[in-house]
């Protein structure tokens, strides 16, 4: 009975070893990484993930982080993928932002205490993707992870100054640009003002000069100024959509003859508005 019971009892206790060893294994864990809401062709967006171990941890360890799965990913430059394949580029560092997180020696991270590990994202500055929301999954050794970010729609504008030369009373056509930006498929309007002179209109424009004198001149969209360029979208502005890449749009000046004026330098401004 002595040996019958002894054995009983070792066998409890091999058993209760075994299920306190399976209960301390160690395992590692990573949050999503949710960059919030990119402006189309705004500042660097930052964002993290944080990896955590639970379970019985001791030595060292390294992690490898892959490119993940948009097209074109690599350690350095990773894409998340939007509407229609549309991408975004981002990277992930060990330091913000200056070591590449990789999956090759040398770029994988490593070390030897359990506290946790932060994943530093930054989506690139000055970006202009189609609008919607755009994901990707990245993969340790162990887990992978959701990265995503929604983008808005969003443009930049800049124009070139328009210069007639010197007035003779004849006709002068000259030209001047607007360069836009605009995330990818976004529709824009682009409307010039009045300009500042006292009684201007946006069909008949006046730059001032000396004594009060005006000279006037007109804006239009096309070579010979048979379309006019104002400022109200769906009845005088120029129509574009964007492409995530520089547009440039061409304004055709004019500026009338036969004006009898005081000789000197005559200005105005035009403030160019785009709305989309």
């Amino acid at each position: 009975m002595m040996r019958r019971l002894t054995l009983a009892v070792l066998l409890l206790l091999l058993l209760g070893c075994a299920r306190q060893a399976a209960a301390q294994a160690c395992t590692f864990h990573v949050t999503a990484m949710a960059f919030g809401t990119y402006t189309g062709g705004g500042a660097a967006l930052d964002g993290n993930a944080t990896g955590s171990w639970t379970g019985n941890c001791s030595g060292s360890w390294t992690i490898p982080l892959g490119p993940g799965l948009g097209a074109g990913g690599s350690e350095t430059n990773r894409f998340m993928t939007g509407p229609g394949g549309a991408e975004i580029e981002y990277g992930v560092f060990q330091v913000p932002y200056t070591t590449y997180w990789g999956n090759t020696t040398g770029t994988e991270k490593t070390g030897d205490t359990y506290t946790p590990v932060t994943f530093y994202g930054q989506i690139v500055a000055g970006q202009y993707p189609t609008p919607g929301n755009y994901t990707d999954t990245l993969s340790t050794a162990t887990q992978s992870f959701n990265v995503s970010v929604t983008v808005l729609g969003a443009c930049a504008i800049s124009a070139s100054n328009l210069s007639f030369g010197a007035y003779t009373k004849g006709l002068i056509d000259s030209t001047s640009t607007i360069s836009v930006t605009c995330t990818s498929s976004t529709t824009y309007n682009v409307g010039l003002n009045v300009g500042t002179a006292n009684g201007a209109t946006v069909t008949t424009r006046k730059m001032t000069g000396p004594g009060g004198y005006v000279l006037s001149y007109s804006l239009c969209q096309n070579s010979n100024c048979s379309i006019n360029w104002g400022n109200t979208v769906g009845t005088d502005t120029e129509t574009g959509t964007g492409n995530g890449t520089l547009q440039t749009l061409t304004v055709y000046g004019q500026l009338h003859a036969n004006q009898n004026v005081a000789a000197g330098t005559y200005t105005d401004t035009i403030t160019a508005t785009i709305t989309y």
